[in-house]
């Protein structure tokens, strides 16, 4: 079956609803195109709507005026974005995602779609399981997805990992100096570097402070735990689970000795907004590290089984922390106790449908957010939206390191940063209109709001659910522009598009001198 429409939104993030239902309102015809079975991306799966916007009058147009009052009980928050679209004559797909592309010149003709339903726990089907279904064909396509794969699949150039420091003058960039170090022994036999690296550690590639690698920063469930039997859904150790793949945490549990708060930083993590989040400030915590670099660029076969090797770690992290003699009895009977709270996803037995997929793919396109953005020091002109945030990067790996001031060898961290805090510099900066847009000859009718052309860096300051939120409303009133006048993305009138999205309530210019009382998040 072939769906034909004006604009595609492929990707039924927070940021893909607002795109859709801005294009709608704009007059075009519609298609959202969601490959799981809910919509609202991680604002349906644990984080809330305002959490990370610590200036709201940074935010306008949709944004503000209806996703901020979808409330912040997750399950409310998912059916709410259901209902905002269904009140429309939308067109939503579920479960199919992008298998391949055609192109004509420098455009999107149209897109083949492939099956990709999740399972029972929200896990996506596997690239090997998948069968092609379905045909989408539109003028104008917007990639809202967090992983980019329309981008992708159009042979749109991206980037991924991290850049070296003077790819774009970043003193932040590439590899950091560790955290986390801690003295235990890395190797399976103690002392014995032959006999290998522990599970749940990988090998340290040796590049220095500042150089540029593949690696991604970690990914994680946002997820609720609770001890109320009329709420619990047990927490079961996977099929293959072994106590062997958890000696790092035996040794760092008994390194910790019976410090109970540390202890807790390992399992459930940090709690952020009601929900368990990543403890950066433990050596290990409630998710893995280093897989999201396979997951970045993957097929769906590494991308499902990534997904459920978070899924699949947490359960043996908390079968461990039960069970294992060698954990302190309070804390075994503690942590015993929890199971994940079924009340707040009710459909996946407590697990969140989205996994927290931070960074992935970013556009290589006509401007680059970088640093000097985050921090106010470039002036864009073409500025659709504001951001406000720090540098915000979880760890990426984990590894053996040997302190170079005394020479013992340990296990450490590497790539955590949050820079300038919840405020950043404390003043929004303008994301511009040419980092939501590729280069015209790469393609001419293609948006992509959530991964947008940043660095590393500038990603890591713009990625707030908000912002792509903002900028995906933008990026649908650009897109319905370039369908009237039968022209390319890139030459939509800027100061057309600027007037019609101010209209519309959205903020892209910030006033230094006004006085605001930001919100932290609570």
């Amino acid at each position: 079956m072939t769906t034909t429409v004006d604009v595609c939104v492929y990707g039924g993030t927070a940021a893909g609803c607002v795109a859709a239902m801005t294009a709608h309102q704009e007059g075009a015809s519609v298609v959202l195109i969601e490959p799981g079975s809910r919509l609202g991306g991680m604002l349906g799966a644990g984080i809330k709507p305002r959490q990370d916007c610590p200036i709201p009058a940074a935010v306008g147009g949709l944004t503000s005026d209806v996703v901020f009052g979808f409330g912040d009980h997750p399950h409310e928050v998912m059916r709410a974005f259901h209902r905002w679209i269904a009140s429309t004559d939308i067109e939503v797909i579920f479960e199919r995602r992008v298998r391949s592309v055609t192109r004509e010149g420098n455009r999107i003709a149209s897109i083949r779609l492939e099956t990709s339903q999740p399972d029972r726990w929200g896990v996506p089907l596997p690239a090997s399981e998948s069968v092609p279904d379905g045909e989408v064909r539109a003028a104008v396509f917007i990639d809202a997805s967090y992983e980019g794969d329309l981008m992708a699949r159009a042979d749109v150039p991206y980037r991924i990992g991290r850049e070296s420091q003077d790819a774009f003058g970043e003193e932040l960039a590439g590899v950091r100096p560790v955290t986390n170090w801690t003295p235990i022994d890395p190797y399976v036999v103690p002392g014995d570097s032959t006999s290998g690296l522990l599970p749940l550690l990988d090998p340290d590639h040796g590049l220095p402070v500042g150089a540029g690698d593949s690696y991604t920063q970690a990914y994680n469930y946002r997820f609720y735990v609770t001890t109320d039997p009329a709420r619990r859904a047990l927490l079961t150790p996977p099929d293959d689970y072994s106590p062997d793949q958890y000696e790092l945490v035996r040794r760092y549990v008994a390194h910790l000795s019976n410090d109970l708060e540390a202890l807790r930083g390992i399992f459930p993590g940090w709690i952020n907004s009601g929900e368990y989040n990543y403890q950066r400030s433990s050596l290990i915590t409630n998710a893995p590290l280093g897989v999201s670099r396979e997951y970045q660029d993957g097929t769906w076969d590494d991308r499902s089984r990534i997904w459920r090797g978070h899924l699949d770690y947490l359960r043996g992290l908390h079968h461990f922390l039960s069970t294992d003699p060698s954990v302190l009895e309070e804390f075994r009977a503690e942590t015993a106790a929890y199971g994940l709270d079924a009340s707040v996803f009710p459909e996946t037995d407590g697990w969140p449908p989205q996994l927290y997929v931070r960074a992935t793919r970013r556009l290589e396109g006509r401007y680059t957010v970088t640093h000097a953005d985050v921090i106010n020091q470039t002036d864009p002109g073409d500025g659709i939206g504001l951001a406000l945030f720090g540098v915000d990067v979880y760890p990426v790996r984990r590894i053996p390191y040997r302190d170079p001031a005394t020479g013992e060898l340990g296990v450490a961290t590497e790539g955590d940063m949050f820079i300038g805090g919840h405020l950043g510099t404390g003043e929004p900066y303008p994301v511009p209109y040419r980092a939501v847009v590729p280069r015209q000859a790469d393609c001419g009718n293609l948006l992509v709001p959530v991964c947008l052309s940043a660095s590393h860096i500038g990603y890591a300051a713009t990625r707030m659910e908000p912002v792509f939120c903002v900028l995906a409303e933008s990026a649908a009133v650009a897109a319905v522009q370039a369908l009237r006048a039968q022209t390319d993305v890139q030459a939509v009138d800027i100061t057309k598009l600027q007037s019609r999205i101010v209209e519309r309530g959205q903020v892209i210019a910030w006033e230094s001198e006004e006085s605001v009382s930001p919100r932290l998040p609570e």
